[in-house]
């Protein structure tokens, strides 16, 4: 028990300071919604309090707030809540994978999104969103990587995949030279500050057959059964001047793809890969995957991604982008009239 000094015990004090600390942060969050600080401090009161759960909440809040480029003047804060959050976060975490077992219900039998929700609330996952560059479009869901089994023309892309890594190698028979570096000054919406390593480099390069509705005849020509298959299932965005894309995408070996967001969220992005060796990764928001040749990746660019060829040769994929199908025909309809050149 705490000793007894003039005015009540320390912990009636310390209480007592605690309330009145919380009460100054509550007015100062009405005030400054967005302020880092205030929420720091009001995750330290509530930590205090024994509340964890909020404790939680405020801390990934601050910590969503802060982004990934803190201000100077609150980085040691913004460290010291990623420590917190990740301490309090494995505690809350346990106390509700503890009390589900209890119930009956243990982790190897929940579902992908409940599973989710529980780790978000631990902070054990970020929550992304989409960041595009160039447009967005509003009501959208914030997907990471899609479910390829919901769309009906995926068996079709993987069933030519066989054939369509037989039209890449043979142009692979002529060397690489063709290809070209893809991040360039010009290249709109790519983030060069971030990839500065990468800048007129061909450690990432791209071969295109079609690239923002320009074709590559000579390309398209030695690729036919590329073109036929993606052009005759996937529901490509044929817009004057901004689609389809479709290119071949060069990894180098040891090269790294630095964290970016793409412009615009009314389209996925799909790779179907077609040369990978081992110890190649992809990132998009929370979850990384690794390429399986001939297995398509489905996912939206305009949340946080990122790549890494760790292997001892170069990684290949073909990358093309649709239509998102939250998208209406109309909604369709007005985005390429709003597009062509």
């Amino acid at each position: 028990m705490a000793p007894d000094v003039p005015g009540g015990t320390v912990r009636e004090r310390r209480d007592a300071r605690d309330e009145t600390d919380e009460a100054a942060l509550n007015r100062q969050l009405e005030a400054e919604p967005h302020s880092v600080r205030a929420h720091i401090g009001k995750g330290d009161c509530r930590a205090r309090a024994g509340d964890d759960s909020l404790a939680c909440y405020f801390y990934r809040r601050a910590l969503e707030l802060a982004g990934d480029r803190p201000a100077p003047a609150e980085a040691a804060a913004v460290r010291r809540a990623e420590r917190a959050l990740e301490a309090l976060g494995g505690r809350v975490h346990a106390e509700r994978e503890k009390l589900l077992i209890e119930r009956g219900f243990p982790p190897q039998q929940w579902s992908p999104r409940f599973r989710e929700s529980l780790e978000l609330a631990a902070g054990r996952r970020r929550r992304y969103r989409q960041e595009p560059t160039a447009y967005y479009y509003p009501e959208l869901p914030d997907t990471q990587f899609y479910d390829t089994s919901r769309f009906d023309w995926v068996p079709a892309i993987e069933a030519a995949a066989a054939d369509i890594r037989g039209e890449l190698l043979g142009l692979l028979a002529d060397g690489t030279d063709a290809f070209r570096p893809y991040v360039e000054d010009a290249v709109e919406g790519m983030p060069v500050a971030s990839n500065e390593s990468l800048l007129h480099s061909r450690d990432w390069s791209v071969l295109p057959l079609c690239e923002r509705g320009w074709l590559e005849p000579g390309i398209i020509e030695r690729c036919p059964r590329t073109w036929e298959t993606l052009l005759g299932n996937a529901p490509i965005p044929r817009i004057a001047g901004w689609g389809p894309t479709m290119v071949f995408s060069l990894l180098k070996a040891k090269a790294h793809i630095a964290a970016h967001t793409g412009m615009y969220n009314t389209r996925l992005i799909c790779h179907l890969p077609l040369i990978v060796p081992p110890g190649c990764r992809f990132r998009v928001g929370n979850e990384v995957r690794e390429w399986e040749e001939g297995k398509l990746m489905i996912f939206d660019d305009t949340i946080e991604h990122e790549a890494w060829n760790d292997g001892p040769d170069d990684r290949v994929v073909l990358i093309f982008d649709i239509w998102r199908p939250e998208l209406s025909e109309q909604e369709r309809r007005e985005l390429t009239l709003l597009f062509s050149d």
